[in-house]
C-alpha cells in the first residue's frame, strides 16, 4: 500500500532515553523496600495485598518470600556480594523460620501445597546465586532444614509442562550441597521437555486434550529458556549448545512481540508477571546466545521496563499489584495471589551481567523489528505478527495457539488469553464473566437463534505464509444458568455442538481482511476418532452434547479500545462500517465487505485492564449464512499520529468465485484464497 504507517521511526519512539544499570538497581531496591510492611515477624512469609490464590494465604506467604528473594539474589549477586541494605540477613532469618517444622511461621511442605514446587525453585536459585554470602554462612542446623524442605521434591512426578524445570533446578542445587537427588527424575523430565519442543525455539507448555502441542505464550521465554541457563549456573557450567541455539532462535522471533514504545503484546496466562517477559533477552546476553546486538538488547529491555513503570505498574506503595498496568484482578489465574506479580524478578536477570558488559556499555540501538512496517510469520505458534513502528502497535493474528487443556467432556468457554483471533500490545481480551461467556472482540463467531456467539475450540491449522493465514475450529455454544435454554438449571451449564468454522486473515500493514465461513461437521458414528479437524466432534459425541440446529449468522469482531471515561471513546457509524476513536488518536474500525451488513458496538464496564470502560466494533450478517458462504470485513487498528480518514477505502472488493475468495486492494493488488483446503498437519 502506498499509505504505510511508517516512513521512518519517529524520534519519540527511538531509544533515546534508556535505563542505565543504576536505574535497574534502584528499581529493584524500591520494589524490595516496599514489601517490608507485609513481612511476618520471622520474615519467612511475605503476604502482599491483593487476591488470595487457590492455594490459600499460607502458600501465598511462601510465594512472597521466594519471589522477592529471587529479586534480592539477582541484585546482590550482580554487585558481587555488596549488600548495603542487608537483604541477605533478612532472608537468612526467613529461611530459619520457614524451614522450622515446629515453627509458627513454617512454610507448607511440597506434599502439603503443590504450589510449593514453584517457590522451591526460586529459593534454590536464590541460594545458589548468593551462595558465598548466604548459604555458606548459615549454621549447619538451618542448612539441614533447608535441604530437608527442598528434598520434598525428590522422587515426585506428574509434571507435564514447564514445571519439569522446577524439579531440575531444585535437585541440581541439592546435588551441589550434598543433598539427595534422583537421576530418574532428571531423565524423565528430559524426555518430557524434549517431547514438548516443537521447533524454531518454541516449546509448547504442555499438551492439549487431543495430544497436540499448541500451548504457546510467554512461558516459552520466561520458563523454558530461562531455567536451562539458571540450571547450568547452579552446576557451574555454561549453557549447552542445544539450549543456546534454541534460545537464539526464540529471540529472533520474540523481538517482534515488543513495539518501540516498549509495550509488549498482551497474550497468554500470567501476564501479571510483566517484566518477566524480558528474562530470555537477558539470558541470551548472559549466555552469548542471541541474534541481537548488545545495544538492541538494551533498547528492548529498557523500553519494556520504562513502559510498565510509566503506565503505573508500580503502585503508590511501591508494589507490583495484580494487573497489567494498574491493578486489575481480571488478568489473574486461579493460582495467582497478591505476591505472584513479583515473578517480575525474572526481568531483572540482567543485573547478573558485569557492569562493564557491552549491554550496559553500548549505546542503545534500534532493533531491526522497529525500523519499518512488516508482517512476520511465526510458523510454530501459528501467528502472523503485524508491526507498524510509526504508531508503536504490534498485532498478533492467531491461527495456531489454543491451550486446549480442558477435559473432553467438560463444558468449555473460548479461553480469552489464547483463542481470540487477534491480540496486540495496546488492546486486551475482555475479561469479565459475561464477556468470556459471550466473546465478541477480535473473534469470528456464528450467532445462534438468540444471537449468542459461538466459542472457538481447538485450532486446526490450514495455511500460514507471509501476510496470509487460515485455520478452522469446531465451534460450540454454552447454555449458562439463567440463559433460559431448554434444560437450563441454576447449578450447571450445557454445551451445544456446532459446525466447523474456518477463519482467514490477509494482512497488509495496519490493514487486515478477516474472512469466515462454515461447513457441517462430519458425523461421528461410534468408530475410532477421525483425523483432525473432526476429532473434537468425536470427543463431544462421547459427552452426548446436543447439536444446535441453526440457522446461524456470521459475526466478525474488531479490536476493543478502553479508556478511563466514556467521553474519551467516540463512536462513528455508517451503513457498512463503525469506528471507535479514543481521545489520544488510537482508532479501531471494522467495515463489512462481504455478507456482513449490520455494524455495531458492544460496550463493557470493568472488562479491560487498559481502562474501566471499553468498546468493541463489529459487523454481522442480517441474514443466515449458507454453508460455504464467505463473509469478510476490513479490520483496522491504528495509533495516534496515523491518518485514518481513508482507512475504509483500503479494500475495494472481496468476491467469491468457484471455490476461491479474492481480496482486491486499493492499489490493485489481489490476494486469493481457496475456500476448501486440507489441514497442513
Amino acid at each position: 500500500m502506498t499509505d504505510t504507517t511508517t516512513t521512518g521511526l519517529p524520534a519519540a519512539l527511538g531509544p533515546t532515553r534508556r535505563w542505565t544499570r543504576e536505574h535497574w538497581v534502584a528499581t529493584a531496591d524500591g520494589l524490595l523496600t516496599a514489601t517490608e510492611p507485609y513481612v511476618s515477624p520471622g520474615r519467612s512469609l511475605v503476604r502482599l495485598p491483593g487476591p488470595t490464590s487457590a492455594s490459600g494465604a499460607w502458600s501465598d506467604g511462601l510465594e512472597g518470600f521466594a519471589r522477592t528473594f529471587l529479586l534480592a539474589a539477582f541484585r546482590v549477586r550482580g554487585e558481587r556480594g555488596a549488600d548495603p541494605a542487608g537483604l541477605l540477613g533478612r532472608y537468612a532469618e526467613g529461611l530459619r523460620h520457614g524451614t522450622d517444622p515446629a515453627g509458627a511461621e513454617r512454610w507448607p511442605r511440597i506434599d502439603e501445597r503443590r504450589q510449593a514446587v514453584v517457590e522451591a525453585a526460586s529459593v534454590a536459585i536464590g541460594l545458589s546465586e548468593t551462595r558465598p554470602w548466604l548459604w555458606d554462612r548459615l549454621d549447619d542446623a538451618v542448612r539441614g532444614r533447608v535441604v530437608d524442605w527442598l528434598a520434598g521434591i525428590v522422587g515426585t512426578s506428574g509434571y507435564r509442562n514447564n514445571w519439569v524445570w522446577f524439579q531440575n533446578v531444585v535437585e541440581a542445587f541439592l546435588a551441589s550441597v550434598g543433598g539427595p537427588w534422583d537421576q530418574a527424575d532428571l531423565d524423565r523430565n528430559e524426555e518430557i521437555a524434549e517431547s514438548l519442543y516443537v521447533g524454531d525455539g518454541w516449546y509448547s507448555d504442555g499438551r492439549g486434550r487431543d495430544g497436540r502441542r499448541q500451548s504457546f505464550d510467554y512461558y516459552a521465554g520466561w520458563a523454558w529458556h530461562l531455567y536451562p541457563l539458571l540450571h547450568a549456573r547452579i552446576g557451574g557450567h555454561t549453557l549447552g549448545q542445544r539450549h543456546s541455539e534454541r534460545l537464539s532462535a526464540y529471540l529472533e522471533q520474540a523481538q517482534h512481540l515488543v513495539g518501540p514504545t516498549g509495550a509488549p503484546v498482551l497474550h497468554g496466562r500470567s501476564v501479571t508477571y510483566r517484566f518477566a517477559m524480558l528474562a530470555p533477552f537477558w539470558a541470551g546476553a548472559l549466555a552469548g546466545a542471541t541474534p541481537l546486538t548488545p545495544g538492541a538488547t538494551r533498547a528492548i529491555t529498557s523500553a519494556v521496563a520504562e513502559h510498565f513503570v510509566a503506565a503505573g505498574s508500580i503502585d503508590e506503595r511501591g508494589l507490583l499489584p495484580t494487573g497489567w498496568h494498574h491493578r486489575y484482578d481480571g488478568v489473574r489465574q486461579l493460582y495467582s495471589g497478591g505476591s505472584s506479580p513479583y515473578w517480575a524478578a525474572k526481568g531483572f536477570l540482567g543485573l547478573l551481567l558485569d557492569p562493564t558488559d557491552p549491554v550496559w556499555a553500548a549505546e542503545p540501538e534500534v532493533p531491526p523489528s522497529w525500523l519499518e512496517d512488516r508482517v512476520t510469520s511465526l510458523a510454530v505458534p501459528g501467528w502472523l505478527v503485524s508491526a507498524t513502528p510509526g504508531d508503536g502497535i504490534v498485532r498478533v493474528l492467531n491461527h495456531g495457539a489454543d491451550r486446549s487443556v480442558e477435559p473432553a467432556v467438560q463444558q468449555r468457554a473460548d479461553d480469552p488469553f489464547y483463542r481470540r483471533l487477534g491480540y496486540s500490545n495496546v488492546t486486551s481480551p475482555q475479561l469479565t464473566a459475561d464477556s468470556v461467556a459471550a466473546p465478541v472482540e477480535s473473534h469470528a463467531a456464528l450467532l445462534d437463534a438468540s444471537g449468542a456467539p459461538s466459542h472457538r475450540d481447538g485450532i486446526d491449522r490450514v495455511r500460514l505464509e507471509c501476510g496470509t493465514a487460515v485455520s478452522r475450529s469446531r465451534v460450540h455454544w454454552l447454555d449458562l444458568p439463567g440463559s433460559g435454554a431448554p434444560g437450563d438449571a441454576a447449578v450447571w451449564s450445557s454445551l451445544r455442538r456446532g459446525p466447523v468454522l474456518t477463519t482467514a486473515t490477509v494482512v497488509r500493514g495496519r490493514f487486515e481482511v478477516r474472512l469466515a465461513w462454515w461447513v457441517p461437521a462430519p458425523e461421528v458414528d461410534g468408530g475410532p476418532p477421525p483425523a483432525s479437524p473432526v476429532s473434537a466432534a468425536a470427543l463431544d459425541a462421547d459427552a452426548a452434547w446436543p447439536a444446535d440446529p441453526g440457522p446461524w449468522r456470521l459475526h466478525l469482531g474488531g479490536w476493543p479500545l478502553a479508556a478511563g471515561r466514556e467521553r474519551e471513546l467516540h463512536v462513528e457509524t455508517d451503513p457498512d462500517w463503525v469506528r471507535i476513536v479514543r481521545r489520544d488518536g488510537t482508532s479501531s474500525m471494522v467495515r463489512g465487505l462481504l455478507g456482513l451488513d449490520l455494524p455495531g458496538t458492544t460496550r463493557r464496564t470493568g472488562a479491560d485492564p487498559f481502562g474501566e470502560l471499553s468498546a468493541t466494533p463489529w459487523v454481522r450478517g442480517r441474514d443466515a449464512a449458507a454453508s460455504g458462504e464467505v463473509a469478510a470485513a476490513l479490520v483496522v487498528l491504528s495509533g495516534r499520529g496515523v491518518a485514518w480518514v481513508r482507512d475504509v477505502e483500503a479494500v475495494t472488493e472481496v468476491r467469491q468465485d468457484q471455490g476461491e475468495v479474492h481480496v482486491v486492494w486499493r492499489d490493485g493488488r489481489v490476494d486469493s484464497l481457496p475456500v476448501t483446503e486440507g489441514v497442513d498437519g
